[in-house]
């Protein structure tokens, strides 16, 4: 925390004026005899420093001083901001009354670059209700004005609204130009922080929307550079949403989830739209992951911002099997949808869910449409990749589905083209899964192979699980749910040093043959012997619990100790072996115990009718995985 100064007043207007924002919160909330425009600093402050509320009850304050002042321009200038951040804030009528009310103020006033604020405002209003003409009036309008006062954070901020509304009408070229100019007046430094997030935000989203990943990603790379400068919170976790979208795009789940998470609480109510998309972001990567019961509680916070979400929603239900209801949910969004490029990115998941469906036509009726879309907004010529790419991958599962597998193959492989060239491994696998699929069709196994692992390594290395099952089914190699189990012998190095090895081979064969007879009296199969240990699976968790029990009881009174984890998932079925994630968290769960300890992980113990007492879950950190898993100890000796 800052030190309050003697002179809190001077101080903290000097803290504002070097974008100090908590010190100047500090010393101006507690100062006397502050002036109209200390209030209106003051304000700022507060936004900047993450007190939203606070900050618009204090503008509005400062509004009536002003008013009261006979000052006027002050007045409208700030009930301006207001009405854009109550519009950020998704509360579009708030936001619209305090436009009517700095215009009603700006009416009889000589032109000045207040006017040109109150363009801008009503450019925002007019494009979120969908008047997008007239929202370009506007924003040429606001250009205009700020260039007779020379007022530089107008012209940046009526650049991008002209820019935007040009990319959504699919002038992109044009559009994307002026957003490039609008960004680098914030990266050299010429707009105040607020104009600059905005700035900043609004290129981002105009070149991610249309699928223009190398200068979003760009523009995302300075965009955080200026934050990480900036002693500010709230708004400026847009900067942390659009780094996560290109983390995840490029692969780095683990990175872009953390990003997302955190945006989302810093960002909050501040701007309601890009907290939306950090959700719904969330929601695509437990998705992908399978984490299906965490995507769907992602997906619902992003609704209750405002997001509709879909297609991952639709996703989700098809995943679980509820075909009908993916069906449903994409073709009532697509109904809903407005805008094409919105359309755009939910038509491939109509395609997907109405293969699955079994509903060919209607999937050449969205790729088709997906198509005219994707042509209409070129850049250079060209299709965007986030466009063409997608098309390509919807085209290659529609060719699969009707047997055409030179077309099925061609569009695979201008599907891998653009992801490889773009850095996006997710679907690069996608389309190498489907090359695979058309080269094994076509009777080049050998081919079909290298794709398919080439995706697998790809999916695993990800953590995209079910699109990794699906791959090693195309391998034909099964994947089973089993419920495994670990032992080990505790200190057996100890025991060695201290029996000999006579008697040590002597326990050991005790050893053995106590486990054993445990584990198949619960029909549990011995996969490995690992000299002190055994690596064992059982059909059932309560089968995997009552022989871990059997084995602590059998060894009481014997000179050895063993520690047990158990853990159920799915896993790689290789002959009489298994491989994959539930066998190595089985394996890290027994590694934590102690001597005569049973360990397991919750949801494997949750609703298996265990008779034995259970301690309350703790969270454990596992070797070689980023989440933390919920373990407990199974009370062997206590009834539950």
């Amino acid at each position: 925390m800052a030190q309050v100064a003697d002179d809190p007043l001077q101080n903290g207007r000097a803290a504002v004026e070097r974008h100090d924002w908590e010190t100047a919160y500090e010393l101006l909330s507690s100062a006397t005899d502050l002036t109209r425009d200390d209030v209106n600093a003051l304000a700022e402050a507060a936004y900047f420093s993450g007190r939203l509320d606070e900050a618009l009850a204090l503008r509005e304050r400062a509004y009536k001083l002003h008013v009261d002042g006979g000052e006027p321009l002050r007045a409208a200038g700030i009930a301006l901001r207001l009405a854009i951040d109550h519009m950020a804030k998704g509360a579009l009528p708030l936001g619209g009354g305090w436009i009517a009310r700095a215009e009603r103020l700006l009416a009889d006033e000589p032109e000045a670059a207040e006017h040109g604020q109150a363009e801008l405002a009503r450019a925002m209003h007019t494009h979120f209700t969908g008047e997008l003409d007239e929202s370009l009036e506007h924003s040429r309008r606001a250009y205009e004005i700020g260039k007779r006062f020379g007022n530089s954070a107008i012209q940046a901020l009526a650049l991008v609204s002209e820019g935007n509304i040009l990319v959504v009408k699919g002038d992109l070229e044009r559009g994307l130009s002026l957003l490039d100019e609008a960004s680098t007046s914030a990266l050299s430094g010429e707009l105040d922080p607020f104009s600059a997030c905005v700035v900043y935000c609004m290129t981002i989203t105009g070149a991610q929307g249309v699928g223009d990943f190398e200068r979003a990603k760009q523009w995302t790379d300075a965009a955080n550079r200026w934050a990480d400068g900036q002693s500010v919170q709230g708004f400026p976790g847009a900067c942390r949403v659009h780094r996560s979208e290109i983390l995840w795009m490029g692969g780095l789940w683990d990175e872009a989830e953390r990003e997302a998470t955190d945006a989302c609480n810093q960002l909050g109510s501040y701007n309601v739209w890009t907290t939306a998309a950090g959700y719904y972001q969330i929601g695509e990567i437990h998705r992908r992951r399978g984490d299906f019961a965490k995507a769907e509680m992602a997906y619902r916070q992003a609704h209750e911002y405002g997001r509709e979400p879909q297609p991952g929603l639709a996703l989700l239900r098809l995943s679980q099997g509820k075909v009908n209801e993916a069906l449903s949910g994409v073709k009532r969004t697509l109904t809903e949808s407005e805008g094409p490029l919105q359309r755009a990115r939910r038509l491939p998941a109509q395609v997907e869910i109405s293969l699955a469906a079994g509903d060919v036509e209607s999937a050449r009726a969205a790729a088709d449409e997906l198509q005219e879309i994707a042509d209409r907004f070129q850049l250079h010529g060209q299709r965007t990749p986030l466009l063409d790419g997608q098309l390509q991958l919807t085209r290659s599962r529609i060719w699969l589905a009707l047997d055409d597998l030179e077309r099925a193959e061609g569009c695979a492989r201008a599907a891998l083209a653009t992801w490889t060239r773009v850095g996006a491994p997710y679907e690069g696998a996608q389309a190498r899964l489907l090359l695979g699929m058309a080269y094994e069709r076509q009777g080049d196994r050998d081919g079909a192979r290298i794709e398919y692992e080439a995706a697998r390594a790809t999916f695993e290395k990800l953590g995209a699980v079910l699109d990794a099952q699906r791959t090693l089914e195309s391998l034909g190699e099964a994947v089973a749910r089993r419920t495994f189990l670990f032992t080990d012998i505790v200190d057996s190095t100890k025991l060695l040093a201290a029996l000999g090895d006579e008697k040590w081979g002597k326990l050991l064969d005790r050893h053995d043959a106590l486990l054993e007879r445990a584990i198949r009296d619960e029909r549990g199969e011995v996969i490995k012997h690992t000299g002190d240990g055994y690596f064992a699976a059982f059909e059932a968790p309560a089968e995997a619990v009552e022989a871990a029990v059997r084995i602590q009881r059998a060894l009481e009174d014997e000179y050895v100790s063993v520690r047990i984890g158990i853990h159920s998932g799915e896993a790689l079925e290789r002959g009489n072996d298994y491989a994959g994630r539930g066998v190595n968290i089985a394996a890290r769960i027994g590694a934590l115990g102690g001597a005569a300890e049973i360990l397991a992980s919750s949801e494997t113990v949750d609703g298996s009718g265990s008779p034995y007492a259970l301690s309350e879950p703790r969270d454990a950190e596992l070797k070689g995985f980023e989440e933390h898993v919920p373990i407990v100890t199974v009370q062997w000796r206590t009834a539950a």
